[in-house]
């Protein structure tokens, strides 16, 4: 993977992390590093679904798009139900 590859995921885990924190309902008490990195991981996960299903993977694909979105509500989801709250005092 190269140097742009690797700022391609983090800007688009970026995107796809914020747009997955839009759906859940409520207030999520996640940092910006890991709504990033669950867009990352949700990125991969729904282009390797994408893949198994058969359809492209190249260029923008809207099945791809819609798994990655999916894949990252789930994650944002259990992240937020499972992650440690941050104390108040």
């Amino acid at each position: 993977m190269t140097i742009g590859g690797i700022f391609t995921a983090i800007v688009f885990g970026g995107i796809i992390g914020a747009l997955a924190r839009l759906v859940v309902p409520g207030k999520q008490d996640m940092s910006i590093w890991l709504t990033v990195l669950v867009g990352i991981v949700a990125a991969f996960a729904g282009t390797g679904l994408s893949h198994l299903f058969g359809l492209r993977t190249h260029g923008w694909n809207f099945w791809e798009t819609i798994f990655q979105v999916a894949f990252a509500v789930i994650g944002v989801y259990l992240v937020a139900a499972f992650w440690p709250k941050k104390r108040t005092h």
